[in-house]
């Protein structure tokens, strides 16, 4: 069977259009006016990070394997940079870089090339997964950019990243729950599935108090789908009894109304407030009606 080649390596080398494998010093493509991508060697400290750069969080101990692993054999794959007015602009590698830093490396090879604004987030987006260094909630903040400032659909960013519209979907998602939920999701306190089965819980203090319980008590993902549901149906039922009290109560106070017109022989209407007050108004509709309303009134007074 033919080993399916991924989505992702083919997203990431259509937008580096540079070779694979063989060095490309000063590398030409052969089309006039097209750009070529250089590769040069640069001092460290002339080199920074792509602020806008998805992953958040490096895992210290990883860096340092890496570190001692390049003071050993060196940096093999060049690190993506664009030039910037006086500095060189991490698009690619910013791991290797930071582990070149500790390996106390002066220079690394860097391939230099430029790239637009969606080129840039999506090779930061797509080296990244296809290295798996993002957490869950740096990979949904990622997609939301490409929505919120490339105005990318679900789809196309799904075709990029090899991945279903549901997988783009569900990630997205995630950024319903509270920020402090997300965060444990970025400590690895809770589950991606833990986290989904929590945004069905609208209050934030509720959210964040079972995503503490789901840590103390070791809960399966399962038990936590089994809680919320439960929760879920107890405010369900909650509202209904709410409903149907108010249901209640519109039948009386409409009954009221009822009872009040044909004695007064004018529209009457009951008007229910909290702590059971409220107010009655009946209206009238000439100086003749309202004598006529007053008299009655006056006369069940003197009934009295």
């Amino acid at each position: 069977m033919a080993v399916r080649k991924t989505g992702l390596g083919k997203g990431l080398d259509s937008l580096i259009p540079v070779a694979k494998k063989e060095k490309m010093i000063e590398r030409k493509t052969g089309n006039p006016g097209e750009e070529k991508a250089v590769e040069r060697t640069l001092k460290i400290t002339e080199i920074e990070p792509n602020r806008d750069q998805p992953r958040k969080n490096f895992n210290e101990d990883a860096l340092l394997e890496l570190a001692e692993s390049i003071k050993n054999v060196g940096i093999i794959q060049p690190i993506i940079v664009q030039k910037r007015e006086e500095y060189y602009e991490i698009i690619a590698g910013e791991r290797r870089w930071r582990a070149a830093k500790m390996a106390g490396l002066k220079e690394i090879p860097v391939i230099i090339k430029n790239f637009s604004d969606l080129e840039i987030v999506e090779i930061a987006l797509i080296e990244n997964i296809q290295r798996e260094n993002l957490n869950p909630i740096e990979e949904a903040y990622a997609y939301k950019r490409l929505i919120d400032e490339f105005k990318l659909k679900q789809d196309e960013i799904a075709e990029k990243v090899s991945k279903s519209r549901a997988a783009i979907t569900n990630a997205i998602r995630l950024l319903k729950l509270d920020q402090r939920v997300q965060q444990m999701v970025v400590d690895d306190m809770i589950s991606t599935g833990h986290a989904r089965a929590l945004i069905g819980v609208e209050d934030a203090e509720e959210q964040v108090n079972l995503a503490h319980r789901i840590f103390d008590e070791k809960m399966s993902v399962r038990e936590v789908e089994r809680l919320v549901q439960k929760i879920q149906s107890g405010k369900k039922e909650q509202e209904n009894k709410k409903s149907e009290a108010k249901e209640e109560r519109d039948f009386i106070y409409s009954s009221l109304e009822n009872t009040m017109k044909e004695i007064l022989g004018t529209k009457v209407t009951v008007k229910h407030q909290k702590n059971h007050k409220g107010k009655i108004e009946i209206e009238y509709y000439s100086d003749e009606d309202l004598d006529r309303l007053v008299s009655m009134l006056e006369s069940i007074q003197e009934c009295k």
